[in-house]
Protein backbone atom coordinates (compact mmCIF):
# COMPACT_ATOMS: atom_id res chain seq x y z
CA UNK A 1 0.00 0.00 0.00
CA UNK A 2 1.54 3.69 -0.82
CA UNK A 3 2.22 6.16 1.63
CA UNK A 4 -0.55 8.83 2.39
CA UNK A 5 0.34 12.05 1.96
CA UNK A 6 0.79 14.14 5.40
CA UNK A 7 -2.18 16.97 5.33
CA UNK A 8 -1.55 18.20 8.56
CA UNK A 9 1.27 17.27 11.06
CA UNK A 10 1.71 19.19 14.81
CA UNK A 11 5.02 19.12 16.02
CA UNK A 12 6.07 19.20 19.98
CA UNK A 13 2.71 21.65 20.63
CA UNK A 14 2.98 23.53 24.17
CA UNK A 15 -0.14 25.57 25.05
CA UNK A 16 -0.69 27.32 28.85
CA UNK A 17 -3.10 29.01 30.24
CA UNK A 18 -2.41 32.12 32.76
CA UNK A 19 -4.66 32.23 35.51
CA UNK A 20 -5.37 33.77 38.32
CA UNK A 21 -4.05 30.88 40.25
CA UNK A 22 -0.55 30.28 37.94
CA UNK A 23 0.17 28.91 35.07
CA UNK A 24 -1.91 25.75 33.48
CA UNK A 25 0.24 23.25 31.62
CA UNK A 26 -2.18 21.98 29.42
CA UNK A 27 -0.76 20.77 26.27
CA UNK A 28 3.23 19.08 26.74
CA UNK A 29 5.17 18.34 23.83
CA UNK A 30 2.64 17.15 21.57
CA UNK A 31 3.64 15.78 18.28
CA UNK A 32 1.21 13.96 15.59
CA UNK A 33 0.59 13.45 11.75
CA UNK A 34 -2.68 13.52 10.07
CA UNK A 35 -2.49 11.57 6.65
CA UNK A 36 -4.87 11.69 3.72
CA UNK A 37 -7.98 10.03 4.05
CA UNK A 38 -7.58 8.57 7.72
CA UNK A 39 -9.01 9.19 10.67
CA UNK A 40 -6.53 9.58 14.05
CA UNK A 41 -8.08 9.59 17.46
CA UNK A 42 -7.04 11.20 20.31
CA UNK A 43 -8.56 9.56 23.37
CA UNK A 44 -8.36 10.65 27.36
CA UNK A 45 -9.67 12.19 30.15
CA UNK A 46 -11.59 15.28 30.40
CA UNK A 47 -8.67 17.94 30.92
CA UNK A 48 -5.90 15.78 29.03
CA UNK A 49 -5.70 18.19 26.36
CA UNK A 50 -7.48 16.89 23.31
CA UNK A 51 -9.85 19.63 23.14
CA UNK A 52 -7.21 22.21 23.34
CA UNK A 53 -4.84 20.63 20.99
CA UNK A 54 -8.11 20.62 18.63
CA UNK A 55 -8.81 24.60 19.39
CA UNK A 56 -5.21 25.58 18.77
CA UNK A 57 -5.52 23.57 15.25
CA UNK A 58 -8.29 26.08 14.99
CA UNK A 59 -7.02 28.99 16.34
CA UNK A 60 -9.95 29.48 18.52
CA UNK A 61 -7.78 29.18 21.96
CA UNK A 62 -9.09 31.80 24.46
CA UNK A 63 -7.44 34.86 25.02
CA UNK A 64 -5.42 34.13 28.54
CA UNK A 65 -4.28 30.77 26.07
CA UNK A 66 0.18 31.35 25.46
CA UNK A 67 1.78 28.77 22.50
CA UNK A 68 4.81 28.50 24.32
CA UNK A 69 6.21 26.31 21.89
CA UNK A 70 6.22 24.31 18.77
CA UNK A 71 4.06 24.47 15.48
CA UNK A 72 1.24 23.38 13.41
CA UNK A 73 1.94 22.91 9.50
CA UNK A 74 -0.79 22.72 7.23
CA UNK A 75 -0.10 22.83 3.29
CA UNK A 76 3.36 24.26 3.77
CA UNK A 77 2.42 27.13 6.46
CA UNK A 78 2.49 27.17 10.19
CA UNK A 79 -0.69 27.97 11.45
CA UNK A 80 -0.01 29.35 14.50
CA UNK A 81 2.26 32.40 12.72
CA UNK A 82 -0.61 33.02 9.96
CA UNK A 83 -2.76 35.93 9.98
CA UNK A 84 -6.00 36.25 11.10
CA UNK A 85 -7.18 36.98 7.15
CA UNK A 86 -5.28 34.10 6.16
CA UNK A 87 -6.71 31.86 9.13
CA UNK A 88 -10.14 32.99 8.30
CA UNK A 89 -9.77 31.06 4.05
CA UNK A 90 -8.55 28.00 6.71
CA UNK A 91 -11.03 27.77 9.73
CA UNK A 92 -14.23 25.76 8.48
CA UNK A 93 -13.16 26.12 4.53
CA UNK A 94 -10.50 23.86 5.08
CA UNK A 95 -10.18 22.74 8.32
CA UNK A 96 -14.37 21.92 10.02
CA UNK A 97 -15.10 21.15 13.35
CA UNK A 98 -18.01 19.86 14.81
CA UNK A 99 -18.83 19.91 18.52
CA UNK A 100 -20.03 17.63 21.06
CA UNK A 101 -23.24 19.86 21.86
CA UNK A 102 -25.22 20.52 19.14
CA UNK A 103 -27.54 22.47 20.68
CA UNK A 104 -25.30 25.27 21.70
CA UNK A 105 -23.59 25.15 18.35
CA UNK A 106 -27.30 25.81 16.70
CA UNK A 107 -28.95 29.75 17.03
CA UNK A 108 -31.88 28.40 18.63
CA UNK A 109 -34.27 31.11 17.29
CA UNK A 110 -32.71 31.29 13.29
CA UNK A 111 -34.45 27.94 11.23
CA UNK A 112 -31.98 25.70 10.29
CA UNK A 113 -32.12 26.02 6.78
CA UNK A 114 -30.68 29.64 7.46
CA UNK A 115 -28.09 28.63 9.42
CA UNK A 116 -26.92 25.85 6.99
CA UNK A 117 -26.75 28.37 3.56
CA UNK A 118 -25.01 31.33 5.88
CA UNK A 119 -21.00 30.35 4.73
CA UNK A 120 -22.02 29.52 1.18
CA UNK A 121 -24.11 32.49 0.99
CA UNK A 122 -21.37 34.83 3.31
CA UNK A 123 -18.88 33.76 -0.24
CA UNK A 124 -21.49 34.02 -2.83
CA UNK A 125 -19.80 37.01 -4.79
CA UNK A 126 -18.18 34.67 -7.23
CA UNK A 127 -15.80 37.91 -8.82
CA UNK A 128 -15.01 38.92 -5.50
CA UNK A 129 -13.95 35.13 -4.89
CA UNK A 130 -12.11 35.36 -8.15
CA UNK A 131 -10.60 38.47 -6.91
CA UNK A 132 -9.37 37.22 -3.76
CA UNK A 133 -8.13 34.00 -5.51
CA UNK A 134 -5.66 35.99 -7.98
CA UNK A 135 -4.15 38.01 -4.87
CA UNK A 136 -4.58 35.15 -2.52
CA UNK A 137 -0.99 33.83 -2.43
CA UNK A 138 0.59 37.96 -2.64
CA UNK A 139 -1.76 38.64 0.33
CA UNK A 140 -1.08 35.99 2.02
CA UNK A 141 2.64 36.46 2.18
CA UNK A 142 2.06 40.40 2.93
CA UNK A 143 -0.87 39.52 6.36
CA UNK A 144 1.61 36.33 7.30
CA UNK A 145 5.20 39.11 7.63
CA UNK A 146 3.03 41.40 9.74
CA UNK A 147 1.37 38.67 12.04
CA UNK A 148 4.73 37.06 12.26
CA UNK A 149 5.75 39.95 13.80
CA UNK A 150 3.10 40.74 15.86
CA UNK A 151 3.87 37.27 17.16
CA UNK A 152 6.81 37.27 18.03
CA UNK A 153 6.63 40.56 20.00
CA UNK A 154 3.23 39.39 21.47
CA UNK A 155 5.05 35.88 22.27
CA UNK A 156 8.07 37.40 24.34
CA UNK A 157 5.39 40.04 26.00
CA UNK A 158 3.15 37.30 27.40
CA UNK A 159 6.55 35.85 28.62
CA UNK A 160 7.76 38.72 30.39
CA UNK A 161 4.56 39.48 32.23
CA UNK A 162 4.37 36.10 33.17
CA UNK A 163 7.77 36.14 34.74
CA UNK A 164 6.85 39.19 36.28
CA UNK A 165 3.25 38.23 37.99
CA UNK A 166 5.60 34.77 38.96
CA UNK A 167 7.59 37.02 40.91
CA UNK A 168 5.74 39.33 42.24
CA UNK A 169 4.07 36.90 44.16
CA UNK A 170 7.35 36.12 46.60
CA UNK A 171 6.84 36.22 50.10
CA UNK A 172 8.00 39.66 51.46
CA UNK A 173 7.66 41.23 48.21
CA UNK A 174 9.96 42.67 45.55
CA UNK A 175 13.27 43.06 46.62
CA UNK A 176 15.80 45.80 45.12
CA UNK A 177 17.50 42.94 43.07
CA UNK A 178 14.39 41.75 41.26
CA UNK A 179 12.93 45.28 40.68
CA UNK A 180 16.52 45.98 38.68
CA UNK A 181 15.98 42.62 36.93
CA UNK A 182 12.51 43.59 35.85
CA UNK A 183 13.58 46.82 34.34
CA UNK A 184 16.81 45.11 32.86
CA UNK A 185 14.05 42.56 30.91
CA UNK A 186 11.40 45.43 30.57
CA UNK A 187 14.36 47.27 28.52
CA UNK A 188 15.73 44.67 26.94
CA UNK A 189 12.05 43.59 25.48
CA UNK A 190 11.63 47.27 24.31
CA UNK A 191 14.91 46.71 21.94
CA UNK A 192 14.00 43.41 20.98
CA UNK A 193 10.63 44.78 19.77
CA UNK A 194 11.96 47.48 18.15
CA UNK A 195 14.53 45.68 16.21
CA UNK A 196 11.66 43.23 15.23
CA UNK A 197 9.57 45.91 14.26
CA UNK A 198 12.30 47.17 11.72
CA UNK A 199 12.87 43.85 10.46
CA UNK A 200 9.44 42.97 9.10
CA UNK A 201 8.64 46.28 8.16
CA UNK A 202 11.35 46.43 5.27
CA UNK A 203 10.18 43.23 4.59
CA UNK A 204 6.35 44.09 4.72
CA UNK A 205 7.17 47.02 2.51
CA UNK A 206 8.44 44.99 -0.46
CA UNK A 207 6.03 42.18 -0.25
CA UNK A 208 3.13 45.28 -0.42
CA UNK A 209 4.84 47.03 -3.40
CA UNK A 210 4.16 43.67 -5.16
CA UNK A 211 0.72 42.79 -3.83
CA UNK A 212 -0.76 46.22 -5.20
CA UNK A 213 0.72 45.53 -8.82
CA UNK A 214 -1.16 42.00 -8.55
CA UNK A 215 -4.02 43.75 -7.15
CA UNK A 216 -4.57 45.97 -10.12
CA UNK A 217 -4.20 43.05 -12.73
CA UNK A 218 -6.56 40.95 -10.42
CA UNK A 219 -9.13 43.93 -11.15
CA UNK A 220 -8.61 43.93 -14.68
CA UNK A 221 -8.74 40.08 -15.10
CA UNK A 222 -12.36 40.09 -12.99
CA UNK A 223 -13.57 43.15 -15.31
CA UNK A 224 -12.45 41.30 -18.12
CA UNK A 225 -14.03 37.91 -17.12
CA UNK A 226 -17.53 40.23 -16.24
CA UNK A 227 -17.74 41.74 -19.38
CA UNK A 228 -17.16 38.49 -21.13
CA UNK A 229 -19.91 36.68 -19.37
CA UNK A 230 -22.69 39.42 -19.70
CA UNK A 231 -21.73 40.10 -23.60
CA UNK A 232 -22.33 36.20 -24.43
CA UNK A 233 -25.33 36.45 -21.85
CA UNK A 234 -26.64 39.25 -23.59
CA UNK A 235 -25.83 37.65 -27.04
CA UNK A 236 -27.81 34.49 -25.99
CA UNK A 237 -31.37 36.61 -24.23
CA UNK A 238 -31.06 38.24 -28.23
CA UNK A 239 -31.05 34.72 -29.90
CA UNK A 240 -33.97 33.22 -27.68
CA UNK A 241 -35.95 36.55 -27.99
CA UNK A 242 -35.81 36.48 -31.44
CA UNK A 243 -36.39 33.14 -31.79
CA UNK A 244 -39.60 33.67 -29.65
CA UNK A 245 -41.10 36.52 -31.80
CA UNK A 246 -40.84 33.80 -34.86
CA UNK A 247 -42.76 31.39 -32.65
CA UNK A 248 -46.06 30.30 -31.06
CA UNK A 249 -48.15 27.61 -28.73
CA UNK A 250 -45.48 25.08 -26.96
CA UNK A 251 -42.26 26.22 -28.76
CA UNK A 252 -42.59 29.65 -27.30
CA UNK A 253 -43.34 28.38 -23.58
CA UNK A 254 -40.16 26.46 -23.97
CA UNK A 255 -38.31 29.40 -25.52
CA UNK A 256 -39.72 31.23 -22.43
CA UNK A 257 -38.48 28.45 -20.03
CA UNK A 258 -35.09 28.56 -21.97
CA UNK A 259 -34.76 32.24 -21.56
CA UNK A 260 -35.71 31.73 -17.73
CA UNK A 261 -32.59 29.46 -17.43
CA UNK A 262 -30.26 31.33 -19.28
CA UNK A 263 -31.29 34.01 -16.71
CA UNK A 264 -30.42 32.17 -13.95
CA UNK A 265 -27.13 30.55 -15.27
CA UNK A 266 -26.11 34.23 -15.60
CA UNK A 267 -26.62 34.83 -12.25
CA UNK A 268 -24.53 31.71 -11.11
CA UNK A 269 -21.83 32.79 -12.86
CA UNK A 270 -21.28 36.25 -10.95
CA UNK A 271 -22.87 34.80 -7.61
CA UNK A 272 -24.40 32.22 -5.78
CA UNK A 273 -27.96 33.01 -5.61
CA UNK A 274 -30.14 32.49 -2.71
CA UNK A 275 -32.09 29.83 -4.63
CA UNK A 276 -28.65 27.77 -5.38
CA UNK A 277 -27.55 27.97 -2.11
CA UNK A 278 -30.91 25.93 -0.47
CA UNK A 279 -30.23 23.66 -3.50
CA UNK A 280 -26.74 22.64 -2.18
CA UNK A 281 -27.85 22.59 1.31
CA UNK A 282 -30.75 20.40 0.64
CA UNK A 283 -28.44 18.08 -1.12
CA UNK A 284 -26.16 18.27 2.22
CA UNK A 285 -29.67 17.66 4.34
CA UNK A 286 -29.91 14.28 2.01
CA UNK A 287 -26.45 13.49 2.26
CA UNK A 288 -26.54 13.53 6.32
CA UNK A 289 -29.91 11.41 6.49
CA UNK A 290 -32.11 14.27 7.28
CA UNK A 291 -35.32 13.30 5.89
CA UNK A 292 -37.93 15.66 4.42
CA UNK A 293 -35.43 18.00 3.95
CA UNK A 294 -37.60 20.66 1.85
CA UNK A 295 -40.23 20.46 5.06
CA UNK A 296 -37.26 20.57 8.03
CA UNK A 297 -35.37 23.23 5.98
CA UNK A 298 -37.66 26.25 7.41
CA UNK A 299 -37.78 24.57 10.63
CA UNK A 300 -36.50 26.01 14.67
CA UNK A 301 -33.59 23.75 16.13
CA UNK A 302 -35.85 22.84 19.17
CA UNK A 303 -38.25 20.59 16.24
CA UNK A 304 -35.18 18.46 15.91
CA UNK A 305 -33.77 15.17 18.59
CA UNK A 306 -30.32 15.32 19.55
CA UNK A 307 -29.13 13.30 16.96
CA UNK A 308 -30.66 15.16 13.96
CA UNK A 309 -29.21 18.11 15.49
CA UNK A 310 -26.14 16.79 15.20
CA UNK A 311 -26.71 15.71 11.72
CA UNK A 312 -27.07 19.57 11.13
CA UNK A 313 -24.24 20.68 12.47
CA UNK A 314 -22.58 17.88 10.33
CA UNK A 315 -24.20 19.41 6.98
CA UNK A 316 -23.16 22.87 8.34
CA UNK A 317 -19.17 21.62 8.75
CA UNK A 318 -19.36 20.02 5.45
CA UNK A 319 -20.93 22.43 3.14
CA UNK A 320 -17.53 24.51 2.50
CA UNK A 321 -16.02 20.96 1.50
CA UNK A 322 -13.35 21.04 4.11
CA UNK A 323 -10.55 18.99 3.69
CA UNK A 324 -9.69 18.02 7.08
CA UNK A 325 -12.61 17.48 9.92
CA UNK A 326 -12.35 17.51 13.63
CA UNK A 327 -14.72 15.90 15.42
CA UNK A 328 -14.76 17.11 19.44
CA UNK A 329 -16.50 14.05 21.11
CA UNK A 330 -19.36 14.64 18.36
CA UNK A 331 -21.32 11.73 20.43
CA UNK A 332 -21.31 12.71 24.03
CA UNK A 333 -24.55 14.29 24.63
CA UNK A 334 -26.24 11.32 22.60
CA UNK A 335 -27.59 8.10 23.68
CA UNK A 336 -26.00 4.83 22.44
CA UNK A 337 -28.46 4.03 19.00
CA UNK A 338 -28.01 7.23 17.89
CA UNK A 339 -24.02 7.67 18.69
CA UNK A 340 -23.62 4.72 16.49
CA UNK A 341 -25.59 6.17 13.80
CA UNK A 342 -23.63 9.67 14.04
CA UNK A 343 -20.50 7.69 14.15
CA UNK A 344 -21.73 5.70 11.00
CA UNK A 345 -22.26 8.56 9.11
CA UNK A 346 -18.92 10.34 9.64
CA UNK A 347 -17.27 7.33 8.54
CA UNK A 348 -19.48 6.93 5.40
CA UNK A 349 -19.16 11.02 4.67
CA UNK A 350 -14.92 10.37 5.48
CA UNK A 351 -14.56 7.58 2.54
CA UNK A 352 -17.35 9.25 -0.04
CA UNK A 353 -14.98 12.48 0.05
CA UNK A 354 -11.95 11.61 1.49
CA UNK A 355 -11.76 13.40 4.44
CA UNK A 356 -8.92 13.21 6.73
CA UNK A 357 -10.80 13.48 10.62
CA UNK A 358 -9.09 14.24 13.96
CA UNK A 359 -11.52 12.58 16.46
CA UNK A 360 -11.86 13.16 20.25
CA UNK A 361 -13.09 11.38 22.57
CA UNK A 362 -13.13 9.72 25.87
CA UNK A 363 -14.12 6.63 25.14
CA UNK A 364 -11.79 4.01 23.93
CA UNK A 365 -14.82 2.14 22.97
CA UNK A 366 -16.75 4.49 20.98
CA UNK A 367 -13.50 5.07 18.30
CA UNK A 368 -13.07 0.69 17.79
CA UNK A 369 -14.26 0.60 14.49
CA UNK A 370 -13.93 3.86 13.20
CA UNK A 371 -9.63 4.91 13.66
CA UNK A 372 -6.93 4.02 11.90
CA UNK A 373 -4.27 5.32 14.26
CA UNK A 374 -4.89 6.35 17.60
CA UNK A 375 -2.94 8.85 20.33
CA UNK A 376 -3.72 8.20 24.01
CA UNK A 377 -3.75 11.76 25.92
CA UNK A 378 -2.53 11.98 29.59
CA UNK A 379 -1.98 15.48 31.45
CA UNK A 380 -1.68 17.51 28.37
CA UNK A 381 1.06 14.81 26.79
CA UNK A 382 0.57 11.55 24.49
CA UNK A 383 1.67 8.68 26.53
CA UNK A 384 1.33 5.78 23.87
CA UNK A 385 0.51 6.01 19.86
CA UNK A 386 -0.20 3.97 17.16
CA UNK A 387 -2.54 2.06 14.73
CA UNK A 388 -6.23 0.73 15.95
CA UNK A 389 -5.44 -3.10 16.03
CA UNK A 390 -1.73 -2.37 17.91
CA UNK A 391 -3.91 0.48 20.53
CA UNK A 392 -6.78 -2.24 20.97
CA UNK A 393 -4.58 -5.66 20.29
CA UNK A 394 -1.48 -4.78 22.14
CA UNK A 395 -1.58 -1.71 24.41
CA UNK A 396 1.90 -1.00 26.60
CA UNK A 397 1.15 1.98 28.44
CA UNK A 398 -0.81 1.40 31.95
CA UNK A 399 -3.01 4.30 31.26
CA UNK A 400 -4.37 2.50 27.76
CA UNK A 401 -5.25 -0.73 29.77
CA UNK A 402 -7.35 0.95 32.72
CA UNK A 403 -9.24 3.00 29.73
CA UNK A 404 -9.70 -0.60 28.20
CA UNK A 405 -10.55 -2.02 31.55
CA UNK A 406 -12.95 0.58 31.93
CA UNK A 407 -15.33 0.17 29.04
CA UNK A 408 -18.32 -2.28 29.56
CA UNK A 409 -18.21 -5.13 27.35
CA UNK A 410 -21.35 -8.13 27.37
CA UNK A 411 -19.09 -10.54 26.29
CA UNK A 412 -16.38 -10.37 29.21
CA UNK A 413 -16.89 -11.93 32.32
CA UNK A 414 -14.20 -10.00 34.52
CA UNK A 415 -15.65 -7.13 36.56
CA UNK A 416 -14.88 -3.76 35.29
CA UNK A 417 -11.94 -1.65 36.66
CA UNK A 418 -12.31 2.13 37.89
CA UNK A 419 -9.05 3.93 37.57
CA UNK A 420 -8.37 5.56 40.69
CA UNK A 421 -7.67 8.59 41.59
CA UNK A 422 -8.12 12.17 39.75
CA UNK A 423 -5.81 13.57 37.15
CA UNK A 424 -3.01 15.94 38.37
CA UNK A 425 -3.35 19.62 38.82
CA UNK A 426 -1.80 20.90 35.86
CA UNK A 427 -0.42 24.30 37.37
CA UNK A 428 1.81 22.09 39.25
CA UNK A 429 2.54 19.18 37.00
CA UNK A 430 4.30 15.78 38.08
CA UNK A 431 7.84 15.89 38.35
CA UNK A 432 8.05 12.10 36.80
CA UNK A 433 5.37 10.11 34.76
CA UNK A 434 1.94 11.93 35.33
CA UNK A 435 0.02 8.93 35.67
CA UNK A 436 2.56 6.99 38.38
CA UNK A 437 -0.03 8.23 41.30
CA UNK A 438 -2.57 6.38 39.92
CA UNK A 439 -0.97 3.31 38.55
CA UNK A 440 -0.88 -0.50 39.70
CA UNK A 441 2.31 -0.63 37.86
CA UNK A 442 4.50 2.36 39.10
CA UNK A 443 7.84 1.96 39.99
CA UNK A 444 10.39 5.01 42.09
CA UNK A 445 11.91 6.40 38.89
CA UNK A 446 8.42 7.29 37.78
CA UNK A 447 8.12 9.52 40.23
CA UNK A 448 11.35 11.09 39.76
CA UNK A 449 11.51 11.57 35.52
CA UNK A 450 9.27 11.53 32.59
CA UNK A 451 9.76 8.20 30.51
CA UNK A 452 10.86 9.00 27.09
CA UNK A 453 9.04 7.27 24.05
CA UNK A 454 10.06 3.76 23.43
CA UNK A 455 9.82 1.83 20.10
CA UNK A 456 7.39 -0.96 19.78
CA UNK A 457 6.90 -0.89 16.25
CA UNK A 458 7.06 1.28 13.37
CA UNK A 459 4.49 2.85 14.17
CA UNK A 460 3.79 2.30 17.66
CA UNK A 461 5.10 4.13 20.66
CA UNK A 462 4.87 4.15 23.94
CA UNK A 463 5.93 6.58 26.79
CA UNK A 464 6.51 4.16 30.52
CA UNK A 465 9.18 3.02 31.87
CA UNK A 466 7.95 -0.41 31.54
CA UNK A 467 9.13 -0.86 28.40
CA UNK A 468 12.58 0.14 29.57
CA UNK A 469 14.78 -3.26 29.16
CA UNK A 470 15.81 -2.84 32.86
CA UNK A 471 12.36 -2.74 34.01
CA UNK A 472 10.73 -5.79 35.82
CA UNK A 473 8.08 -8.12 33.21
CA UNK A 474 4.85 -7.28 33.71
CA UNK A 475 2.05 -8.66 32.64
CA UNK A 476 -1.32 -6.05 31.28
CA UNK A 477 -4.55 -6.83 33.27
CA UNK A 478 -6.29 -10.39 33.32
CA UNK A 479 -9.42 -7.76 32.19
CA UNK A 480 -7.54 -6.64 28.82
CA UNK A 481 -6.23 -9.98 28.28
CA UNK A 482 -9.69 -11.50 28.43
CA UNK A 483 -11.18 -8.64 26.00
CA UNK A 484 -8.38 -9.05 23.28
CA UNK A 485 -8.79 -12.85 23.09
CA UNK A 486 -12.33 -12.38 22.81
CA UNK A 487 -11.94 -10.20 19.93
CA UNK A 488 -9.57 -11.88 18.54
CA UNK A 489 -11.71 -15.40 18.57
CA UNK A 490 -14.79 -13.23 16.66
CA UNK A 491 -12.51 -11.43 14.15
CA UNK A 492 -11.07 -15.39 13.45
CA UNK A 493 -14.79 -16.45 13.03
CA UNK A 494 -16.04 -13.44 10.83
CA UNK A 495 -13.06 -14.27 8.44
CA UNK A 496 -13.90 -17.95 8.62
CA UNK A 497 -17.90 -17.26 7.19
Amino acid sequence: MAERDTVLSVNNLVVNFKTDNGLVQAVRDVSFDLKQGETLCIVGESGSGKSVTSKAIMGILANNAIIAGGNIIYRGENLLEVSEEEFYKIRGHKIGMIFQDPLSSLNPIVKIGKQITEATLINSDKLKLMYNDLISDDLIRYKNTLAKMNIQIDTEKKKLDTYISELSKKEGGLTEEDKADIKERQAAFKTFAQSTKTEYMNQARSLKAVLDQKSKEAKAQVKEYKAKVTAEHKQKVSAIKERMGNASGPEKEQLAKELEEEKINFKNKLSITKAEAKRRALEIMREVGIPEPEKRFNQYPFEFSGGMRQRIVIAIALTVSPEILICDEPTTALDVTIQAQILELINRIKAERNLSCIFITHDLGVVANMADRVAVMYAGKIVEYGTSDEIFYDPRHPYTWALLSSIPDVDSKEKLEAIPGTPPNMIYPPKGDAFANRSRYAMNIDYREQPPYYKVSDTHYAATWLLDPRAPKVEMPRIVKERIRISLEEDSHEQEN
